[in-house]
């Protein structure tokens, strides 16, 4: 399975505080590991809806969390000002993935189709909406999936993202995931 191939950035991680007194940042990562986010080299930050380079001359991680050095940047004052903002990446320059993996940004937005299994149901697909994000959770990542038009009620649902056993195809061409799942009542 490739990366996405367009020109969007996606946002891998977050600027949340200050780290010492000579400009170095504290980073939540998005990334899986979260150490991987010092090994893009071309960032890009997001301020009032302007995007920017940045450059990271530094960076490591200390606790369970990452800190890093913004280039040209030597004090805690100046440091704090990036407090809030985005770091995000070109979605292309992203690694390749095995076959049967996706990035969580390749699933948003994809529409969710399971059978309708209830007793009397004649078993045709049934639309239960879009994925709006998800969630990780530990054991296993979770879809949240938001009614869209034509989706067969109003309901927000959480669906386990567990390959083979709930969700059964994904379709990235045709925009759809098929899952194994039940309507409730």
């Amino acid at each position: 399975m490739t990366g996405p191939s367009t020109d969007e950035l996606l946002v891998v991680g977050k600027i949340t505080g200050c780290y010492g007194v000579k400009g170095w940042v504290k980073i939540h990562s998005y990334t899986d590991p979260g150490e991987n986010f010092l090994s893009f080299g071309k960032w890009m930050l997001k301020r009032r809806g302007a995007v920017e380079p940045i450059v990271f001359d530094d960076g490591r991680t200390q606790g369970k969390g990452l800190v890093a050095h913004i280039a040209g940047v030597d004090d805690r004052d100046l440091a704090e000002s990036y407090r809030g903002l985005e770091v995000a990446v070109q979605a292309d320059s992203l690694p390749d993935l095995a076959e049967g993996d996706y990035y969580w940004s390749q699933l948003q937005g994809l529409q969710v189709w399971c059978r309708d299994k209830s007793p009397g149901a004649s078993a045709e697909r049934v639309l239960l909406g879009s994925v709006d994000y998800l969630i990780e959770t530990g054991a296993n990542d979770v879809l949240v999936v938001k009614p869209s038009e034509g989706s067969v009620d109003d309901r927000e649902r959480l669906i386990p993202y567990l390959p083979r056993d709930v969700v059964t195809a994904v379709d990235l061409a045709g925009a759809v995931i098929e899952v194994d799942w039940f309507l409730e009542d």
